[in-house]
């Protein structure tokens, strides 16, 4: 029989853990450079600055993170309605 109360207390677990694991992905920091452009961005694929000739072009900053959240987003979607029959699958193993 399933437990409900154990089931809520692994998913905080599981929620801790990726939160944990968030925050020290933004911890993480690499710079790529390529002719006259500097970019750096965060372990969490957040972009921290985008330079064109050591200016700093906020405004494609802005739009690379948009992009880079909207995709996420569709991918998240996407990964949720083909997990749709995997959840089954494996919830109906455990009964």
């Amino acid at each position: 029989m399933i437990n409900p109360f154990k089931q809520a207390a692994e998913l905080k677990k599981l929620r801790d853990q990726a939160n944990a694991i968030q925050k020290e992905l933004a911890q993480i920091e690499v710079e790529a450079e390529k002719g006259r452009v500097k970019i750096v961005m965060t372990g969490d694929m957040k972009v921290k600055s985008v330079e064109i000739n050591g200016e700093e072009m906020r405004d494609a900053k802005d739009a690379i993170n948009e992009a880079v959240d909207k995709a996420q987003k569709k991918s998240a979607q996407k990964m949720q309605q083909m997990g749709g029959g995997l959840q089954e699958l494996l919830g109906g193993l455990g009964k």
